[in-house]
């Protein structure tokens, strides 16, 4: 399957800022069942674009503004081709918990073990576990699809409920969230009580006419991967109930939210900012790239306040939530 991806986020200041520094994370990956054809990054106002890759392989994009500025626009356009994922069976055999913490002795997954910033225990989190019957009384793999469909019915999937940096016991207590939150409770009962190595993944999916998926469209998604013996890494998407497939594209992974967020950065200045974010993600077969003159004018109407400017250095992470 062919997708085109178009991701487009703008930052409002109340004032004109003095300077932007920013990571941007839209670029997909390129690796198992999934290639990136080709990727293209406009900013506005004009910036030199850096890039680099983390530890774990995802393409990072860093550039500064160093002028004065009230708007910025960062746009990317992705052409990605994915296959289909590896079949999986109905269940593993006994010896599967005696090979993955072989695999974890012999590997440095304690990363992907350990308590994170968003995926860590919680009040209600041990009562979810045990009302789920997480536990190594089954192979992994219908331990994880027990997970998977249990917080897909133990949820309310409500869009704006909780922020991006929201503790899971929110999202617990109240038994609705966004599909950050249910990566996040799914990574953490699944590190803390089963000991399998478990990672975030945000990306997009794409919603066909007939899928059936509760997740927003029009925003990016987010799911987790746990390690398997005999299979790798297998993504699970607990908003969905879903084992991934074609339709997930894979952005970039890590621990949790705070280690992949679409755009993160600083500005230089005293300024309340309003954020815009736009998904959308086609089935295509050849799609055209993006041109800067198809990059919609800024039209936001002024607001009112001081025009007098703070030049004191203010840190504000600018991070879009994943709904």
């Amino acid at each position: 399957m062919f997708f085109l991806i178009r991701h487009q986020t703008r930052f409002r200041y109340e004032f004109a800022v003095h300077e932007s520094l920013m990571d941007v994370r839209k670029q997909p990956r390129t690796e198992g069942n999934q290639r990136c054809l080709s990727f293209e990054l406009l900013v506005r106002p004009k910036a030199r674009l850096m890039q680099y890759r983390d530890h774990l392989g995802n393409i990072i994009h860093h550039f500064s503004v160093p002028g004065k500025h009230a708007q910025l626009q960062i746009i990317a356009e992705s052409r990605v081709e994915t296959g289909p994922p590896v079949s999986l069976p109905e269940s593993l055999p006994d010896s599967a918990w005696a090979e993955i913490d072989s695999a974890v002795s012999a590997s440095d997954y304690w990363e992907f073990l350990m308590p994170s910033d968003f995926a860590r225990s919680a009040p209600f989190l041990s009562d979810l576990a045990s009302s789920l019957d997480v536990s190594r009384n089954d192979d992994p793999l219908t331990v994880l699809t027990r997970i998977n469909s249990g917080i897909y019915r133990s949820f309310e999937y409500v869009p704006k409920s909780t922020g991006a940096d929201s503790p899971i016991d929110l999202a617990l207590r109240n038994r609705r969230g966004v599909c950050q939150d249910f990566a996040h409770i799914a990574i953490a009962m699944i590190r803390q009580y089963l000991r399998i190595p478990c990672r975030y993944v945000s990306g997009y999916l794409y919603h066909g006419r007939y899928d059936h998926d509760r997740s927003a469209e029009g925003a990016t998604h987010a799911w987790i991967e746990a390690l398997l013996p005999g299979f790798g890494w297998v993504g699970f998407d607990p908003t969905n109930d879903l084992v991934t497939g074609e339709r997930h594209i894979r952005t970039a992974i890590g621990r949790d939210y705070a280690d992949v967020p679409p755009t993160h950065g600083i500005f230089k200045g005293s300024a309340r900012s309003e954020l815009y974010v736009s998904v959308h993600v086609s089935q295509t077969e050849m799609p055209p790239m993006l041109d800067q003159d198809q990059l919609p004018p800024l039209t936001w109407t002024p607001l009112p306040g001081d025009d007098d400017e703070n030049a004191a250095l203010r840190e504000q992470q600018q991070q879009q939530q994943q709904q």
